[in-house]
């Protein structure tokens, strides 16, 4: 080795060419590379990262799944508010025993002042199917369909607040700038679409829900998997040019795509770039496909029955009828996922579930809004065999409290106990995982934060929800943070 190589190299890469040392580091660097495969062979190395890779020109594409998945697509009716579990799904008899008397040791205040007395279920339960599970008759349709839910009983949430509670559902965070569960699916799957978009909020008719597009948003993920709005109200925003004729539209949007092709071809390997043309090119293409989709007219007399989206007597029950026809026109379609929303934002509970002063008087009203749509879509969805691939998920923030607010007719905020349910694709059909205890204040058995929800919805994916991830500001950030299970009982 000459002089002047030798000055310049640092004693470390002297070291290196030390012809004894370098056989020696050789061969421990060879036996260290042997080692590495045998334990990767058995599986005792750490989990390797399962974030897809991404080609920001065909950000849409579909993806292969962790595993083989059992449902292709997924439908979220997401219910604002907070719907009593006590009203619904969780039969309680000993809150009937204990009507009208104070909870022994119950809390004096709550999260909206001073709690009253124990309240009995507001509607009758019976028992429903050949599971003979207790349902309420507050929601009649879907209590008939009580075979083909899985039910979780046991559910906790880290917030009893609305716009937070609703964050840690959606996102799995109660702070605002987190991907929701509809945008790290498609960030990971892609859609089997590529003329429409691969994730769909559907707001309710009476407004959006009290944190809004949180509940759809990307959070730090690519700004091209937030959810798009639409219903059956109102269409994508901004999709047509106003005032330019169909054809001078079109030759624009001829010439943009040369340019672009033109721009992308002098800037190759520009990301960004990419990813704003496939946005542009994917909005071109939703000019055709979304008013096809969003025109209800063409579905038969009957369909619309069944929904009840004929009902001229209740608008917002047809109106949100018509959102759950369009979320199953989504799906035949192949659009990924669907979030339907039940329920608009805070309003005394006068356009949610928020059932804090008169709780049955408003439950009457909202529980024929949801009833006969939802269950019509699950009928419908199974008729047509779409079911097989699609996964239905019924689900609200947090649940209510076993005794009224003193003074009021209504429950308070209760985050520490309540219910959701799945059916569809790869769901046990027919079971009850998890309990609150006798007047259903608490879970107590087989508890599960809704991490583990989430957790188990994206494992019907195929999705391994500790493998999923994304860095960001040097995380490695998932839907389930640092914790979550896959509640193995409610899979077929």
């Amino acid at each position: 080795m000459s002089p002047f190589l030798s000055e310049h190299l640092s004693p470390a890469g002297r070291h290196l060419l030390d012809r004894r040392r370098f056989l020696s580091s050789s061969s421990t660097a060879l036996g260290s590379i042997a080692l590495t495969n045998l334990l990767g062979l058995d599986g005792l190395l750490a989990a390797q990262s399962g974030s897809p890779i991404i080609d920001p020109a065909r950000p849409y594409a579909p993806r292969q799944p962790h595993f083989p998945a059992k449902a292709k697509n997924v439908i979220v009716i997401f219910c604002a508010g907070a719907v009593s579990q006590l009203e619904t799904w969780d039969y309680k008899p000993e809150l009937i025993k204990w009507d009208d008397k104070p909870l022994p040791g119950g809390p004096a205040v709550t999260f909206q002042g001073p709690a009253g007395n124990l309240a009995r279920p507001q509607y009758a339960f019976r028992q429903r199917g050949q599971t003979g599970k207790w349902v309420s008759d507050m929601i009649p349709h879907l209590a008939e369909l009580t075979d083909d839910f899985a039910f979780v009983h046991s559910l906790t949430s880290k917030s009893n607040t609305h716009g937070p509670a609703e964050n840690f559902l959606s996102t799995g965070f109660n702070l605002d700038g987190f991907p929701s569960l509809g945008a790290w699916t498609t960030y990971a799957l892609g859609s089997e679409n590529q003329d429409l978009p691969s994730y769909v909020a559907i707001p309710d008719p009476r407004g959006v829900p009290q944190n809004g597009a949180n509940n759809w948003g990307p959070g730090f993920l690519p700004a091209a998997f937030q959810g798009t709005t639409m219903s059956s109200k109102a269409p994508v925003r901004h999709l047509a040019a106003m005032g330019v004729s169909p054809a001078n539209d079109q030759a624009a949007r001829t010439l943009l795509q040369r340019m672009n092709a033109r721009h992308l071809e002098a800037h190759p390997g520009d990301g960004k770039l990419a990813a704003r043309i496939a946005s542009y090119e994917l909005a071109a293409r939703m000019q055709l496909s979304v008013p096809e989709i969003s025109d209800l007219s063409t579905e038969p007399a009957h369909i619309l029955k069944l929904y009840g989206a004929d009902d001229t007597q209740n608008p917002d029950k047809a109106a949100f009828a018509k959102n759950c026809i369009l979320a199953r026109r989504l799906i035949e379609k192949g659009v990924r996922f669907v979030q339907l929303f039940n329920g608009a934002y805070a309003s005394g509970g006068k356009l949610n579930w928020d059932g804090h002063n008169a709780l049955k008087d408003q439950y009457d009203v909202h529980a024929p809004i949801l009833d006969q749509p939802a269950a019509a879509l699950i009928r419908d969805l199974k008729s047509r065999g779409l079911l097989e691939d699609t996964l239905v998920v019924w689900c609200t923030e947090f649940g209510r409290m076993p005794f009224f607010q003193k003074g009021a007719k209504g429950r308070d905020h209760n985050p520490d106990g309540f219910t959701c349910w799945m059916t569809g694709a790869g769901v046990k059909p027919g079971v009850s995982c998890g309990e609150t205890d006798d007047l259903g204040q608490k879970a107590v058995k087989d508890i599960h934060p809704l991490y583990d929800f989430n957790a188990t919805i994206l494992h019907l994916l195929g999705l391994d929800h500790e493998r999923l991830t994304f860095e960001h500001n040097g995380v490695q950030r998932r839907l389930t943070n640092v914790e979550g299970h896959v509640i193995k009982e409610m899979l077929a």
